[in-house]
């Protein structure tokens, strides 16, 4: 018999992180999958404490490969796909039981999610709610393996759950760095890959146009001022990521040309 939920993820490096996450879902899943990417700490030996089926991997650049290889493992009727810096309210608990537990009415959910970003849980700039797709029937949604910043792809009609996923990316400004620099390097060989060419116009779009676009919506028209300093920070780091792009970018580039 088919269990009902599977709860995936995949890890690298996430010992500090990962016990909290897997104790939020105890009384939730009824299978845990971890698709771990080589870890140096003990993220396997947590993982395999909390009961959880782990498999070693390389570590990926794109890390989306080893979600999907963790959805691709997944034997529930339902999957829920989590980072491990993400944790799930006793609220979000319950709605996710009533949507298992009946005639399913979408393929997937979108659920909202909360960032907690250095000394807060961010309510404006964008950044809530932020609805990421997480929830879905086994077989009806896959992740693309493009970018860093793509959606799972779902097959079917999509819906809403109304209780957010709690998400602690950010704690630490120096754990956000790692993050920024990982992710704009990624967004650069993106650009690389699809044959783009550096100059002056391209220059100009990435140090003053996005720059200027993204700070004023973020912090303006979408209030994210009311979250103080740290809504500040969060938008301009957001902003400063594009020129930060470019001269990755334009590094490679160089680098390979003939």
């Amino acid at each position: 018999m088919q269990i009902s939920l599977s709860v995936v993820l995949a890890t690298f490096n996430e010992a500090e992180y990962l016990s909290a996450c897997l104790s939020s879902v105890q009384g939730l899943a009824d299978e845990i999958i971890v698709v771990d990417g080589s870890s140096k700490d003990k993220t396997r030996e947590l993982a395999k404490a909390a009961g959880a089926k782990v498999f070693q991997v390389k570590n990926q650049a794109i890390f989306h490969i080893n979600k999907q290889i963790a959805v691709t493992k997944a034997t529930g009727r339902w999957i829920l796909q989590l980072d491990a810096d993400e944790r799930v309210s006793q609220e979000l608990t319950q709605e996710i039981l009533t949507i298992i537990h009946q005639p399913p009415k979408f393929s997937g959910y979108y659920l909202p999610r909360k960032n907690f970003f250095l000394t807060k849980f961010l309510t404006k700039g964008g950044q809530y709610p932020d609805y990421v797709i997480r929830l879905f029937q086994n077989g009806k949604g896959k992740f693309p393996c493009q970018s860093v910043h793509e959606q799972i792809k779902i097959s079917g009609k999509v819906g809403y759950l109304t209780n957010p996923l709690i998400h602690y990316a950010d704690q630490y400004f120096s754990r956000y760095l790692l993050r920024f620099n990982r992710y704009t390097s990624l967004d650069a060989h993106k650009l690389f890959r699809q044959k783009k060419t550096p100059g002056i116009l391209m220059a100009l779009n990435y140090f003053i146009a996005k720059p200027i676009v993204w700070f004023f919506s973020a912090f303006f028209r979408h209030k994210g001022f009311i979250d103080g300093l740290p809504g500040f920070i969060f938008a301009l780091m957001s902003s400063l990521r594009f020129p930060v792009i470019y001269i990755k970018f334009w590094e490679a580039y160089h680098e390979n040309r003939p």
